[in-house]
């Protein structure tokens, strides 16, 4: 298995909090310590760093406390970046954020016409994009994906509320590979993920309960949250290297080491 080197773009969360309720993982009156947050997500870009990646660094903003989710900010893909549309008002400002950087970075912009929360729910693998909607992302987006990015997209409908997006329910381990939770899906979406990866890792709920599928491969290092025991030991046996990190503090929004990381596809894969 060979790695890959990535750019990913990141969020430092300087303001992170859960002061509001918008899926199943956040209680605003549960203690959140913002400070070991910040660790977390600092070991979590360490590990990116000693790989061998390339991080970009977005500035947070005062009273974004969900901006560390960096994975939510836009799809980029050969050079192109979508910006997205929040469903809730409570993030709603990240989006012109996360459109500025890209801009300023240089990416060909487009503007997205229907709610569509980026890379948590558009994932690319190999030549096809896999697009989740059924709690965030409207199904009418997935047309625009396919209209802005040329790859083929395939629907994907998550039916698990604590799977909001499809970065918690699916992880892209290659260009080849995928790992997921079938029970997060309808069964329709189950039947094309068995047709499309037929030798695909199935995670068991405990580990998806930890966010264990909101990992990040880079075909050969999976780094994923600490706690996904039996998915790090299943993928160790596929020749995996696992890396596991632990992100509880940002796991009380709902994130994982994916939520925290997008991807930045500028054209091919740097070398």
């Amino acid at each position: 298995m060979d790695a890959t080197r990535q750019r990913f773009l990141m969020c430092r969360p300087t303001y992170f909090a859960v002061d509001y309720a918008i899926n199943p993982w956040m209680d605003p009156t549960a203690p959140v310590d913002a400070d070991l947050a910040i660790r977390q997500w600092e070991q979590l870009r360490r590990t990116y760093l000693d790989l061998g990646h390339e991080v970009e660094l977005i500035d947070p903003v005062s009273g974004l406390p969900d901006m560390v989710f960096a994975a939510n900010g836009g799809t980029v893909i050969d050079g192109k970046a979508m910006a997205v549309q929040f469903r809730d008002p409570q993030r709603a400002d990240e989006a012109p954020a996360y459109r500025a950087w890209f801009e300023a970075a240089g990416f060909e912009m487009y503007d997205p016409k229907h709610v569509n929360e980026g890379e948590g729910d558009v994932l690319l693998v190999g030549d096809h994009l896999l697009a989740g909607t059924g709690f965030r992302t409207a199904h009418a987006s997935h047309a625009q994906l396919q209209e802005v990015f040329g790859y083929p997209v395939i629907t994907m409908q998550l039916v698990d509320a604590r799977f909001y997006h499809l970065d918690t329910a699916l992880t892209v381990l290659d260009e080849r590979t995928v790992a997921y939770l079938p029970e997060a899906f309808s069964p329709g979406s189950r039947a094309v993920l068995r047709r499309l990866f037929p030798d695909a890792i199935h995670a068991t709920m405990a580990d998806a309960e930890v966010l264990g599928l909101n990992a990040v491969s880079d075909g050969r290092h999976v780094v994923l949250p600490a706690q996904a025991t039996d998915l790090a030991a299943k993928l160790r046996d596929r020749g995996y290297e696992t890396i596991g990190i632990d992100l509880s503090e940002l796991r009380k929004a709902g994130g994982g080491p994916k939520c925290c990381t997008l991807r930045l596809r500028q054209g091919k894969a740097l070398k």
